[in-house]
């Protein structure tokens, strides 16, 4: 999905944030989301730039990255995405994360993901036996590249996009085990 940064056009949208109003003129983080009253096409919710940085630390890192609206307190924003990215849960699929538990088991090969230890998560299809649902699937980050069928240097670039809160190190053990 895509995220865009710009200029409110009118003063009626409200940040999706902290429910104020999103005055006309000020930068805005749109981000796009399917729409609920129109089946298969798409929408935006609109967040203040601040209240972004805090709340969707992911989507707006994402949205300043590819943006060519120049944002005047971008450094300052980057540090709070830095530091509510640490505690904020990825949004977007796939993720990498430390397991909280060792409840998990590879979606791929079956075995345990002890706790701790770092896993893929990726979007799929739950089925609870009354309807289907979609939900996470956690994977081995050695088992990711294969059963999602992309190749894993792609697939670590998407996880890198998606992931704040791991350090250096995690990288370099997830780029080693998903890339060879």
């Amino acid at each position: 999905m895509g995220h865009t940064i710009e200029a409110a056009k009118t003063g009626r949208a409200s940040c999706r944030s902290c429910k104020q109003t999103i005055d006309k003129g000020t930068l805005r983080l749109g981000e796009e989301v399917a729409n609920a009253f129109s089946p298969g096409e798409m929408t935006f919710q609109w967040h203040h730039l601040p209240c972004a940085a805090e709340k969707r630390p992911a989507a707006l890192k994402q949205a300043l990255e590819t943006t060519d609206v120049e944002v005047t307190d971008k450094e300052e924003l980057l540090k709070t995405i830095e530091t509510a990215g640490k505690n904020a849960k990825p949004t977007s699929f796939p993720y990498a994360e430390h397991a909280p538990t060792g409840r998990a088991s590879c979606a791929s090969c079956s075995e345990k993901i002890d706790k701790g230890d770092l896993r893929i998560a990726v979007e799929t299809e739950v089925d609870t036996g009354s309807f289907a649902r979609k939900g996470a699937a956690y994977l081995h980050p050695a088992c990711a590249p294969e059963h999602t069928e992309q190749d894993g240097i792609d697939l670590f670039e998407k996880v890198k996009a998606n992931t704040l809160n791991l350090e250096d190190s995690d990288w370099e053990v997830l780029e080693e085990e998903m890339c060879g």
